[in-house]
Order: structure tokens, then sequence, then C-alpha cells
């Protein structure tokens, strides 16, 4: 009985494990206007925990037009939700200006069990954020 419950908990762990090996990778989305106006945010989701995240926008109309932001720090996944943290003292300085505490993501992937033919896109979708315009922005997986 010892034996087989074992056997159940360590593929229950290979199972979340590999979600957390899914997501990691590189993650990017675009919008270019007609008026020649890019905006564009990358995340990186690193393999030993780390995060990087680029906001740049190059608006015509804007002062300045050309605008990069960033963002580091540290993140974990449990059931599909990632938890962004940011330490103050290490991830914070004249560069890294983002402060991504508090911040939640849904890390959305096809089902196995979905046998269909339906395109599902591996993205992260920003449930939760003191940087207001983060929030519901989603961010797409770059296959390689």
């Amino acid at each position: 009985m010892k034996t087989i419950l074992t056997i159940l908990i360590l593929i229950f762990n290979l199972t979340l494990f590999s979600q957390v090996d899914k997501a990691i990778g590189d993650y990017q989305f675009s919008i270019t206007t007609k008026d020649g106006n890019l905006t564009e945010w990358k995340l990186t989701l690193n393999e030993n925990g780390t995060f990087f995240f680029q906001y740049y926008s190059n608006v015509k109309f804007e002062i300045p037009t050309e605008k990069n932001i960033y963002g580091k720090g540290k993140w974990t996944m449990k059931d599909n939700l990632i938890t962004f943290i940011c330490d103050e003292q290490n991830d914070l300085d004249k560069k890294y200006t983002l402060n991504f505490t508090n911040s939640n993501a849904r890390f959305i992937i096809k089902s196995p069990k979905n046998k269909t033919d339906q395109i599902i896109k591996t993205r992260v979708k920003f449930l939760k954020s003191d940087i207001f315009w983060i929030k519901g922005t989603e961010i797409f997986k770059i296959e390689n």
C-alpha cells in the first residue's frame, strides 16, 4: 500500500513540475497601429525562478516618443497561477523600476484532455497587479 501511495505522489509531483517547465520561456505581444506607433511587452520566465520584463513603446505624438520600462524579480507557479515577487533592495534600481510584487498571472495552455483542433496559444494573462496598465494584458509564448 505504501508503495502505491508513493508512486501516486511521485506521478502527481512530476505533473506539477511539467507545468512549470512548460511555462519557462520567452513571451511577447506587440501592437502596431496604422500610424506606425508600436507598443511591445516582453517577459522572460527563467528556469531558476527569475523573470525579466520589458515594456517598449514608440508613439509619435508622446513626449518622449520612445519609452523602455523594465522589471525583474522572482516568480513561482502553483495550479497555473504565476506569482511575481520583487525584492525592493535587489530588484529595483534606476533601470528596473517596475515593482511586480502583488502581481499574479494565469498560465494558459491547451489542456492535454482537449483533443479538438482548436488552437489555444500558450500565454500568460495578468489578473492582478499594482501596475495598473498591465492588468488584463496577455503575452504570448514565443515558440521555437
